[in-house]
């Protein structure tokens, strides 16, 4: 990968942030009692978001998720794929960047996740969806804890009508949600604890919503009550039969890794670079 674009890339993100920062941290400051989370829009020029949509992968070059919990199709092996999604998921990942949004966010210690734990590009097609979850509380070796999660949305004229969007649960999942729209050259940034419920509502169209995801992670979790958990799903308030198979899919998984600290296998989902 040619580091000197995606530095070019996140030079243009940071002055857009930068930019907003003020406003921003008033943004997130208002809501981090419950989820924090802000979003920018036009984060880079039109053009580039453009190209960035226009070379997305084809969801057969994908890995599909389908399940109960969650339709979609994700990659991290981004050297699969056209160079400039490398550049620009990478170019979140610049020190400048990751301390702006710390600052924003009021982190002190933040890093980025080179190898994409999680990470990586998601696209969502007709039909597709994600239920009320809570994400995992750590990385894949258990060190640092999962505290920002930043979506970058590139897909041209996606309406509310689409569906597709971010939805934040401050009170949980059997209250009433937030919604986030996966506007086009939209960033949103969210935090992720304890009570930090948040899903994708379904795509109503035939088309998809393509995204590019970061995560950070910390020495210290958000909040104090934080402790060690994996991604925890629910259905939505109306689904009370998917709740009770829900809860027993997380009870199940949180007690096999109690056995296996690291899970019995490995995640799949991450960046195997080549030498």
């Amino acid at each position: 990968m040619d580091s000197s674009k995606s530095k070019d890339i996140s030079e243009l993100i940071y002055q857009k942030i930068k930019e907003k920062q003020d406003e921003l941290k008033a943004n997130y400051d208002a809501s981090k009692s419950q989820i924090g989370f802000f979003y920018i829009d036009d984060l880079l020029p039109e053009s580039l978001a453009k190209q960035c949509f226009e070379v997305f992968p084809d969801i057969s070059e994908m890995r599909g998720l389908k399940s109960i919990r969650e339709y979609k199709y994700v990659s991290a092996q981004m050297d699969k794929h056209n160079e400039l999604l490398e550049h620009v998921l990478y170019a979140f990942q610049d020190s400048k960047i990751v301390n702006l949004i710390g600052e924003i966010c009021g982190v002190d210690s933040l890093y980025a996740d080179e190898s994409l734990y999680a990470g990586g590009i998601s696209q969502m097609a007709h039909n597709n969806f994600l239920n009320p979850h809570l994400d995992n509380s750590h990385d894949a070796e258990r060190e640092r804890w999962r505290v920002l999660n930043l979506l970058y949305y590139v897909t041209p004229n996606w309406k509310t009508e689409n569906g597709g969007h971010l939805e934040l649960w401050p009170n949980g999942p059997k209250k009433e949600s937030v919604v986030v729209e996966s506007k086009f050259n939209r960033l949103a940034v969210m935090a992720t604890h304890d009570k930090s419920w948040h899903s994708v509502n379904q795509v109503m169209v035939d088309r998809s919503r393509c995204c590019i995801s970061n995560y950070y992670f910390s020495d210290e979790p958000l909040n104090e009550t934080d402790k060690f958990h994996v991604t925890k799903f629910r259905g939505r308030p109306e689904d009370t039969f998917t709740n009770i198979i829900l809860d027993l899919d997380a009870n199940l998984r949180m007690l096999i890794r109690k056995v296996f600290k690291k899970g019995i296998r490995k995640n799949p989902h991450f960046y195997k670079k080549k030498d």
